[in-house]
């Protein structure tokens, strides 16, 4: 199962739950041209060698791979070189995969860089799907994204083979018994070491940190003397570390479905327990049911299903206790998808576990053929690498109480996940919480959304705070939902898109009902 903290943003999990149911200026060539370099007035990164300072894109047809198809015309893709390792500069370079669609207008602000989640999200394949929903911000910047690297076209990793993966469905993600605990601690040291054989020296350089310093160089590579950034739940932890090292190039920056920066391992799971909680009861109101009890039902199947499987129509595939609150977790992402639950559980608690076996395949990215995407992979090697915190099995029991206080549904498998997530481990965290405190630069729109599950509204006062006096600014959106922006407010988009197109901020503390 794919991590739930700081999973996948809002765009994401809309076209995850589709299958599973199922002002700088610029250098560039503006023309019909397909080279772009750093104009005059984009500020070089500092240390960086001129062979990669002074790089040229070489825009061109985009093309299509195993998992999507090529997108239209409008799309150029390139490759960027960066060092390997920030440390050494001058030393290796590792290729990133960029994706862009020019303005179609002609007072063009500059380029739009999108940043979708994950971390291990592919923003190569997502910024085209993303167009419709950003179109009134396409006339003045050009749409900009990439995989960071370790993901995807950019170098990304697969630690384990289809039949791997498939094999640990079987592993019990809250295990009841010490053969089970040994068990879901075996599994997930194997999927490190799958990792590192897999990514190699490559491992130790795919840290949000790293993918910040990838940021500035592509900034100045594209010709910007500003970094004007949509950055979307893990986004927003990967603009807050942005803003941090690079305050004077910040230009207009929104955070949307915001990471709590100041929470640790365990806050973060603790956070999101609370948060799916929370999003599961306002379903549950919304079906007329008291939340209490429609949890306790839900408790009570997942129990079952613990000790029996339910069949589904795939006869080699069973629905279990994991994969059951996978299917539980998708929908939540996005209200338009509480209907879906609501079919889903009926059709569980009658025997048939075919309904919610097709919402956790959406969330696993695993196809009709067997096949699964890597964002869990590549997910897994980033956060590994930037949380120093490794809970040992005594410390995450000693906690679970308190987890499944927080949420009788949720709550086991967030506070397991703290113990078996980076258990192991080949290389050491960083830090316990990111650094995104960034004096002196220009106002970062801070957007939180009161119904968030995967990023509760709590985060984005904490960002906001974190990021520091007159530069974090909240605007408040009471909805349901992973992310705010494009999910039918008019209120939201409106604040949104004007500061990006015109630069006037929002007061603090703004409210869309």
């Amino acid at each position: 199962m794919a991590r739930l903290v700081r999973w996948t943003a809002l765009t994401a999990a809309a076209a995850l739950l589709t299958a599973g149911c199922s002002g700088g200026s610029s250098g560039d060539d503006r023309g019909d041209g397909d080279r772009s370099s750093a104009g005059p007035s984009a500020a070089a990164p500092s240390g960086v060698p001129e062979a990669l300072a002074s790089q040229a894109l070489d825009w061109g047809r985009c093309k299509g791979t195993a998992d999507s198809p090529a997108p239209g015309d409008d799309w150029q893709c390139a490759t960027l070189k960066a060092p390997l390792d920030w440390s050494d500069p001058d030393g290796e370079t590792i290729g990133l995969a960029l994706i862009r669609a020019k303005a179609t207008g002609d007072d063009r602000i500059g380029s739009l860089l999108f940043n979708f989640g994950g971390p291990g999200g592919s923003g190569v394949s997502m910024m085209p799907s993303y167009a419709d929903t950003v179109s009134s911000l396409h006339k003045r910047y050009d749409l900009v994204s990439w995989d960071p690297r370790g993901v995807a076209a950019s170098e990304g990793v697969r630690c384990r083979s289809d039949e791997a993966m498939a094999d640990a469905e079987s592993v019990d993600s809250m295990p009841d018994t010490p053969a089970e605990e040994q068990a879901y601690l075996e599994d997930a040291a194997d999927f490190g070491k799958g990792c590192q054989k897999a990514a190699g020296k490559l491992m130790a350089h795919v840290s949000t940190t790293d993918t910040a310093r990838d940021m500035d160089l592509m900034r100045h590579v594209l010709g910007d003397e500003r970094m004007h950034y949509f950055g979307i739940s893990y986004g927003t932890e990967l603009g807050g570390v942005y803003a941090h090292l690079f305050p004077e190039h910040v230009g207009r920056v929104i955070l949307d479905a915001v990471v709590d920066p100041t929470a640790d391992t365990m806050g973060h799971a603790e956070n999101q327990a609370r948060g799916f909680q929370r999003a599961l009861d306002d379903y549950l109101e919304s079906t007329g049911q008291e939340p209490a009890q429609g949890s306790r039902k839900i408790a009570d199947l997942l129990e079952r299903l613990d000790a029996e499987p339910l069949p589904t129509s795939s006869p080699d595939r069973k629905l279990t206790q994991t994969l059951a609150l996978t299917g539980i977790v998708l929908p939540l992402y996005s209200e338009s998808g509480w209907p879906s639950l609501t079919s889903a559980l009926e059709a569980a608690e009658q025997g048939d576990g075919s309904e919610l076996l097709a919402l956790a395949d959406g969330y696993n990215e695993r196809d009709d053929s067997g096949r699964y995407g890597t964002t869990t992979h590549s997910q897994r090697l980033i956060s590994c690498l930037d949380d120093k915190q490794r809970p040992t099995l005594e410390e995450t029991k000693k906690l679970l109480p308190k987890f499944e206080e927080v949420s009788p549904v949720f709550g086991a498998f967030l506070g397991w996940d703290t113990a078996g997530w980076c258990h192991d481990w080949p290389v050491a965290g960083q830090h316990e919480t990111p650094e995104v405190s960034a004096p002196g630069a220009d106002p970062i729109l801070v957007v939180g959304n009161t119904g968030d599950p995967a990023t509760p509204y709590e985060g984005a006062r904490r960002m906001a705070d974190e990021l520091g006096k007159d530069v974090g600014v909240v605007l408040t959106w009471k909805g349901e939902g992973h992310g705010a922006y494009g999910s039918g407010s008019d209120c939201v988009d409106t604040a949104v898109d004007t500061y990006l197109l015109k630069g006037t901020v929002p007061e603090d503390g703004k409210v869309c009902s």
